[in-house]
């Protein structure tokens, strides 16, 4: 009987891209799921077969009121806790409001899971918690380790201050009252199901329209750790199955790969023929963010699986499968910076 076997689990954002993957992963584990989503920017679609099913519980819920997610909560052992006002870098830096909401909702959902009686919480943090002054060169080898998070704290955005509270707001709640958790930093997901207001999904959009000049924002030299969601799913498994005390553990890949490199394979892996042109000006983040894992490998046994390039080959015939050039075109520039 594994872990999983029969837990009782709230998915928060559950229709979404992440959280859609964790639930597939979940049920073939035998959880017994419970989605809570508002579909902002969740999409049906990602859990009709589980809803046909009937393997899942779906709930069509804003989590912005006490009784609402106490009511979600009841009778649940482990909430994932996903849902967040969140989008890819267009959105995080241009929609700052509307990511500071967060603050709100997860002290909610905290506070309420200690309430109910949930046993363990599993949140999604992300890379957006460590400081933004050490990762301005992208010329260094810097790999972030959990412990670079703490004074002075220098957040990505009030969506990285918001999950870096969230991450505090765990490790107070089990010090105080012994709720157990574990907080996993994300680092730039992509996959199936991925939307194009990140950025790999928009360089695979951009190829699949047939953009010409290709945009590529910010000068093409930032360097990311894209982390495949199976990946990710993988390790927040196993982080809710070994942490209880509120340790943040990073989630991605040790590679390093330049955002050029990345828009000349999409180019090149679809045969896509245009000028390059950059947008220094347009939303960037900081152009040296890659993860070090090795607290990881020591807590959880966990390391990516899934090599970049062969993770993006599958994400564009998953995209170019699924997709309509025409609905792309029309919605891609909106998309780019919205949910």
């Amino acid at each position: 009987m594994g872990f999983f076997d029969h837990k009782k689990v709230l998915v928060t954002g559950g229709a979404s891209f992440i959280g859609s993957h964790l639930v597939d992963a979940l049920i073939k584990r035998g959880a017994r799921v419970r989605i809570a989503d508002n579909l902002s920017s969740g999409r049906l679609a990602n859990i009709q077969n589980h809803i046909d099913d009937k393997t899942i519980e779906f709930f069509e819920v804003s989590l912005d009121r006490t009784e609402v997610i106490e009511k979600m909560a009841e009778g649940i052992q482990i909430i994932f806790h996903l849902a967040a006002d969140h989008g890819g870098r267009g959105y995080v830096d241009l929609h700052q409001a509307a990511c500071a909401s967060n603050l709100a909702l997860d002290g909610m959902v905290i506070k309420a899971a200690h309430k109910m009686g949930v046993e363990k919480i599993v949140f999604a943090s992300s890379g957006c918690v460590y400081p933004n002054h050490i990762q301005n060169d992208p010329k260094q080898i810097l790999y972030l380790t959990e412990d670079m998070v703490g004074p002075p704290y220098d957040a990505d955005n009030t969506y990285g201050w918001a999950k870096l509270m969230g991450e505090m707001t765990l490790k107070a709640y089990y010090k105080d009252y012994g709720l157990k958790s574990a907080a996993c930093r994300y680092f730039t997901v992509y996959g199936e199901r991925g939307h194009e207001n990140h950025a790999v999904i928009a360089m695979i959009a951009r190829a699949f329209v047939k953009q010409s000049p290709f945009v590529v924002w910010g000068t093409g030299e930032q360097i990311r750790n894209w982390t495949n969601v199976h990946d990710i799913v993988s390790g927040t498994l196993l982080a809710a199955e070994k942490i209880d005390d509120g340790t943040a553990i990073n989630l991605g890949t040790m590679e390093r790969t330049k955002v050029i490199d990345a828009v000349k394979e999409v180019m090149h892996y679809t045969g896509h023929q245009a000028e390059i042109e950059l947008h220094p000006e347009m939303p960037t983040g900081p152009y040296n963010r890659v993860a070090d894992n090795a607290l990881a490998k020591k807590l959880l046994g966990w390391e990516p699986e899934i090599k970049f390039m062969d993770g993006l080959h599958r994400t564009i015939d998953w995209y170019f499968a699924n997709k309509n050039a025409d609905e792309v075109a029309k919605t891609l520039g909106v998309r780019l910076t919205e949910r």
